[in-house]
């Protein structure tokens, strides 16, 4: 099943707009930037993502970067490990928002008919040191009873940032897996535990989180503690369109038994569930040794306006810091763009 053509021209519909600061208005493109461009005009340039990232030297010691044109590129993309960082941007209007941007890669493939998570993935991101701006990744498979996992973005490696992106999905939109991710200034829509993962420490930094239906936002998988956390930071929560009823999304629940998830400093809607979180399912609740954890939140969905939290939720007396899930000297790491923060 795939969204209708219609369902692009919502996202330009958001009712919510973040409070952006106003920078460059449009990127410039690095001279030894490889150029992608669907219309094939540009001499040199590639036709499509995946042949510009395969145009790529993987054991070059020299920083990677790619300039996509505007376009819909219809593709899946593959990553592999590269040696050295790699920067892709996409054309815009304004680089400090994703309101401009003019590049989507779109697919539309689920776990009907592979194997696993990943190879759903509109964009397969299997490489450390990783950055990407202004890009629109969307997996329109939609919605099924059964294998429904159609991912945008699958996030398999360390040290990758992600600014101005918008994410568009049903079912496990974004999978942050691995390594210390930052997401910052995005659109995430979903349905169902639409950003995931096992191994990773990801902070979202003011992203707009949007539901069309009634699911869960985040499933933390970690098996063991520490194993897997996510931190939402002044972020809004909120119905994609006025045809999502009210108390029909949770904030998250636990995929597997050390889930670790906190909204913090958020303004949500009353999409939320008055509950706010939920168990994973009534025979593997994965409660016991989970954190769900809010903080300073507002909004009619925030904590306490419409009722009292899951029993095994906690209100934190101060907000978790970004050095906790990112590291002391976040701010110094080349994949972390503090303009966005």
């Amino acid at each position: 099943m795939r969204f209708t053509s219609a369902f692009g021209l919502l996202i330009s519909l958001v009712a919510a707009v973040p409070n952006f600061e106003k920078r460059d208005l449009a990127p410039k493109i690095p001279d030894d930037a490889v150029i992608v461009d669907a219309s094939g005009s540009q001499a040199g340039s590639f036709k499509t993502l995946q042949a510009a990232v395969y145009s790529l030297n993987v054991n070059s010691s020299k920083p990677h970067s790619i300039y996509i044109h505007a376009g819909v590129y219809n593709e899946q993309v593959y990553i592999p490990p590269l040696l050295s960082s790699l920067v892709i941007q996409g054309e815009t209007n304004d680089t400090s928002s994703y309101h401009g941007n003019k590049v989507t890669v779109i697919n539309n493939i689920s776990r009907n008919t592979v194997p696993n998570n990943d190879l759903t993935a509109t964009i397969r991101n299997w490489s450390n040191n990783t950055k990407f701006y202004n890009i629109n990744i969307e997996n329109n498979f939609g919605h099924t009873s059964k294998n429904g996992q159609n991912l945008a973005i699958s996030a398999n490696a360390t040290n990758q940032g992600y600014y101005g992106v918008q994410f568009i999905g049903y079912q496990d939109t974004i999978l942050a897996q691995t390594g210390k991710q930052l997401y910052a200034k995005c659109l995430i829509v979903g349905v169902v535990d639409f950003i995931f993962g096992q191994l990773c420490h990801g902070w979202f930094e003011q992203v707009d989180i949007r539901t069309f239906a009634k699911g869960y936002i985040v499933a933390s998988g970690g098996v063991a503690p520490g194993d897997s956390k996510y931190v939402i930071n002044r972020s809004t929560v909120a119905a994609l369109n006025s045809t999502v009823p009210s108390n029909s999304t949770y904030l998250g629940r636990p995929w597997k038994a050390y889930a670790y998830t906190v909204f913090q400093n958020s303004e949500i809607s009353d999409v939320v569930n008055p509950l706010g979180w939920s168990p994973w399912n009534a025979a593997t609740p994965n409660t016991n040794a989970s954190t769900f954890a809010e903080y300073n939140n507002t909004g009619a969905g925030a904590a306490g306006v419409n009722g009292p939290r899951a029993k095994f939720a906690k209100t934190l007396k101060k907000a978790v810091k970004i050095e906790k899930i990112l590291g002391k000297d976040y701010e110094d790491e080349w994949y972390v763009d503090t303009k966005y923060m």
